[in-house]
């Protein structure tokens, strides 16, 4: 499979070409941080080939301390962006940064103990097309 995908300000743009092994929704302290939200929606392949296809300049990324958690982003917009987890020899991609369709639906939600305390019974709220008036 091939999978493309950008930034906000798409001024980064990537290819990852394999398959996704594994895709969870994880709620470590770690990924709420990085992402800003209850939760970051990751995809995991191995034996798969990431190419930058423009604005490679303009990608930070950093690694915290004595863990295999990193994330690399936009230097413009600060959008999370794949990375190469290489403890793990596994290309990490944030779902929300691909453009094209992905293959498969999240395997399930992992580090729940670490769980925002907001977030319970989601799915139990109103929901609108747009935002609501």
């Amino acid at each position: 499979m091939e999978y493309l995908g950008s930034c906000l300000c798409r001024k980064v743009k990537y290819k990852v070409t394999g398959n996704i092994d594994n895709f969870f929704l994880c709620h470590c302290g770690y990924c709420q941080k990085g992402s800003g939200s209850a939760h970051s929606a990751n995809a995991f392949l191995g034996d798969a080939k990431l190419d930058w296809l423009s604005g490679a300049e303009l990608i930070q990324s950093y690694k915290v301390p004595n863990s295999p958690h990193q994330r690399s982003f936009c230097t413009n917009c600060g959008s999370p962006l794949p990375y190469i987890l290489t403890e793990w020899n596994q290309v990490v991609v944030p779902a929300g940064s691909v453009d094209t369709n992905i293959d498969k639906e999240p395997k399930g939600h992992i580090f729940i103990s670490k769980k925002a305390n907001w977030d319970s019974n989601l799915h139990n709220l109103d929901q609108f097309d747009s935002l609501p008036e």
